[in-house]
């Protein structure tokens, strides 16, 4: 499915599954909205699956990773070959998020879409070895960025067919940070030292370095606020490009998608600027205590059930959340009703 013809499949929440779910929520014997988002998640899921009878046995984390040629100018602290052995680490669970999932039975897709090496385990998927040096010319082709956005729809609607029910975004790459600070900055208009952190660990010198980069691609290269497409091109990341896809292809097959930390949260950004309605299918798990994380969600228009102060990325944060899903469903599903211990129902008293 190509971009243009996701777009025209992302449809509205069914409203009528959803409050059927939040009727049953109201039937459960405990004080009404009293688990809060736990409730509200269902409601929402209920409304993208269509149906009030809500699955979230099989669940996946997808993982872009891509590096970036703006390393080049000294952003961080370590160099691309750490993307590529991260990547392979995922499938060796010997990685936070790998780890994470194998405690939460979620199976993990790590994606080769433009790492800078080739590794034989990793799925390839790659539309370049790597992005071009931002601060220098445009990170990617407009036609670059939309076939990593196609990757990603692509990529949930197959795992739809699979079975799977729910989607984890995370991604891999140095550099990333410095690429999505610069898409926030363009698409939220806002300076590029508000939005821009150390994040895999950087010295205040080297801060300052990063922000000087950002701020002259942005001035470089004028990416356009009100195309997300140029903007992703020519500062962003294919990881990002694929995460968009990601979310704008769960929306399209009708699949709960949640973001991840600040990064999946640029991604997020870029597929509601792109079809305002993809909105709807997507649920925040935590805030990314990177300066623009809890900025990003506000512009997405979400708001996160975890605050562990977690900046990793990687998937680590949406997937911590799946726990959280899992018990609400369980209430949801096998908690008795008022009418089931003879107790007078509580009902809304404003």
């Amino acid at each position: 499915m190509n971009l243009e013809e996701c777009l025209k499949q992302i449809q509205p929440l069914d409203q009528e599954a959803g409050r059927a779910c939040e009727k049953r929520w109201d039937s459960i014997a405990k004080p009404l909205k009293s688990l809060g988002k736990l409730e509200s998640s269902l409601i929402q899921i209920a409304g993208i699956q269509g149906t009030e009878r809500i699955k979230l046995a099989k669940k996946a984390l997808v993982v872009m990773c891509a590096d970036n040629g703006v390393v080049a100018e000294g952003v961080t602290q370590t160099g691309q070959e750490v993307t590529a052995i991260v990547a392979e680490n995922f499938l060796d669970v010997k990685s936070c998020a790998a780890i994470m999932c194998k405690d939460t039975g979620t199976d993990i897709f790590p994606i080769d879409i433009g790492m800078a090496t080739d590794t034989p385990r990793v799925e390839k998927r790659k539309i370049a070895y790597g992005t071009k040096n931002m601060a220098v010319e445009p990170a990617m082709t407009r036609e670059e960025a939309v076939r990593g956005i196609e990757v990603g729809i692509t990529l949930a609607c197959e795992l739809k067919e699979k079975g799977y029910h729910i989607i984890a975004t995370g991604e891999m790459g140095i550099g990333n940070t410095t690429t999505s600070s610069a898409v926030a900055s363009v698409l939220m208009g806002k300076p590029v030292e508000e939005v821009t952190g150390k994040g895999a660990g950087l010295t205040r010198e080297g801060l300052e370095r990063k922000i000087h980069v950002i701020r002259e691609a942005v001035r470089k290269h004028q990416p356009d606020p009100e195309d997300p497409v140029d903007v992703l091109a020519k500062v962003g990341g294919l990881d990002l490009a694929g995460l968009t896809g990601i979310y704008l292809g769960g929306a399209a097959c009708r699949m709960p998608v949640v973001v991840d930390g600040f990064i999946s949260g640029v991604a997020a950004l870029l597929a509601v600027k792109l079809c305002p309605q993809a909105e709807d299918y997507i649920l925040a798990s935590h805030v990314s205590k990177e300066p623009a994380g809890a900025m990003v969600l506000e512009e997405v228009g979400k708001s996160p059930s975890l605050m562990c102060d977690m900046c990793l990325g990687e998937g680590t944060g949406a997937v911590a959340f799946f726990p959280l899903l899992d018990m609400s469903l369980h209430i949801y599903e096998k908690m008795s009703t008022f009418s089931q211990i003879e107790i007078e129902d509580y009902v809304p008293l404003e």
